[in-house]
């Protein structure tokens, strides 16, 4: 039987050739658990928007990968230990840390299975390779659960300045064609350091830094939570809350038998199982607009009224404001509503409703950004920059939201 070649490469479009390091990484990304990844979209409905942005958490995870090795050799050249055991597990934890991730990513976060974090998911997807693989995850899942006892080489999998930013920053501006978030990931790795167990970043990279922390800011309003996507977003979640409701009253649904187990059945961490773990891998994006596209015609006006809306575009409009809105003016709008479109009072809800998003693009109480100065003192990002006030960027930013049908809808 011939070999298989197990130190191919990847032509990406962002680093150009990304090269697979070792056959046990080779095995990793061709176990189906990975796999899986390339039906399961970067950036949600983000497409709704940017319409390049079909990218794939299997892009992404490449790239991390990439950087992580680039990292890896800078960090070592500068005379920081990092055993070969640590690079295997460094390599693998950033590999895999988004395999958790269900059907167009955060959008459908708690869609699916209520109150898991994909990141908690992940961790159970490492844990059932691990035992496939007899041990050889011990190292990487230390480090993505932040146990490992080197701190510096945690951060490099989760920080404010891990190679999971780092490349999902360039990769969605690419995708989307928003420029301004391109952030140089090859100037900051290259002045990244080590300094009292900590992961820090090299005086010089100052500037560089500033702009990744303006780029994150702008691409999380401009990008992530731009209000057309939330829209998307909003009714996709509710299109499930209808499904599921539906099928808890006996009405039988069509869709793939994953996607049916999950909507009749209340998963939590506790009983979320290996049996359950293999049923959720069998979930990606296809299930989901199959469903979409099988519910548009179903005899309940709510459930199909939201997936032609999703599939053509006809989405809701939406309000969106740096304060509160005026008591009373949901309720009206709700009213309104329930009598234009001849609503009963419990489905006026899947179609007008509000909320909240907030986001911060630097969060000093959780984890600062250090910079090592060139007399060996470390200083907070926002007390060494001097190029730009970084102290906004620091204090969280709330917008509310009402959305609600069109006029003659």
């Amino acid at each position: 039987m011939a070999k298989s070649n197990k130190l191919k490469i990847f032509n990406d479009p962002i680093y150009g050739f990304i090269g697979i390091p070792n056959s046990f990484v080779f095995d990793l990304i061709s176990e189906p658990y990975f796999q899986r990844l390339r039906r399961i979209t970067q950036m949600g409905l983000s497409y709704l928007v940017y319409p390049g942005a079909h990218h794939t958490r299997f892009h992404h995870a490449l790239g991390c990968m990439h950087l992580m090795r680039q990292a890896i050799q800078v960090l070592q050249d500068k005379g920081v230990e990092i055993t070969q055991e640590e690079e295997s597990g460094l390599i693998a934890a950033i590999l895999l840390h988004d395999i958790g991730h269900g059907p167009f990513s955060h959008a459908m976060e708690h869609s699916i299975v209520q109150g898991v974090q994909h990141e908690a998911i992940s961790l159970k997807f490492m844990q059932a390779l691990n035992e496939k693989y007899k041990g050889k995850l011990d190292v990487a899942i230390a480090m993505f659960q932040g146990d490992y006892p080197k701190q510096y080489l945690n951060q490099l999998i989760s920080s404010q300045l891990d190679m999971d930013r780092l490349d999902y920053l360039r990769r969605d501006s690419f995708y989307t064609g928003v420029t301004e978030g391109n952030v140089s990931s090859q100037r900051l790795i290259s002045m990244l350091n080590v300094a009292d167990g900590t992961l820090v970043l090299e005086e010089k990279g100052i500037y560089s830094v500033e702009k990744f922390l303006m780029a994150r800011r702008f691409m999380y309003w401009q990008v992530y939570l731009h209000k057309t996507g939330l829209v998307g977003e909003q009714l996709l979640i509710r299109v499930f809350q209808r499904a599921r409701e539906l099928m808890q009253q006996g009405q039988a649904l069509t869709c793939s038998a994953p996607l049916t187990y999950f909507l009749r059945n209340e998963v939590t961490e506790n009983t979320f199982n290996a049996s359950v773990l293999d049923t959720f891998a069998q979930l990606d994006d296809v299930d989901i607009l199959s469903a979409l596209k099988l519910w548009r015609n179903e005899s309940d006006r709510v459930l199909a009224k939201l997936c032609g809306m999703l599939l053509d575009r006809q989405l809701l409009h939406i309000e969106l404001r740096n304060q509160p809105f005026e008591p009373g003016y949901a309720e009206q709008m709700q009213e309104r509503v329930q009598r234009g479109m001849g609503l009963k009072a419990n489905e006026v809800p899947y179609f007008v409703f509000g909320g909240s998003i907030a986001q911060k693009a630097y969060d000093a109480a959780k984890q600062r950004i250090h910079i090592l100065r060139k007399d060996g003192r470390l200083s907070d990002v926002v007390e060494a920059s001097d190029g730009f006030n970084l102290k906004p960027l620091s204090k969280p930013i709330s917008k509310h939201y009402l959305c609600y049908p069109k006029e003659g809808f």
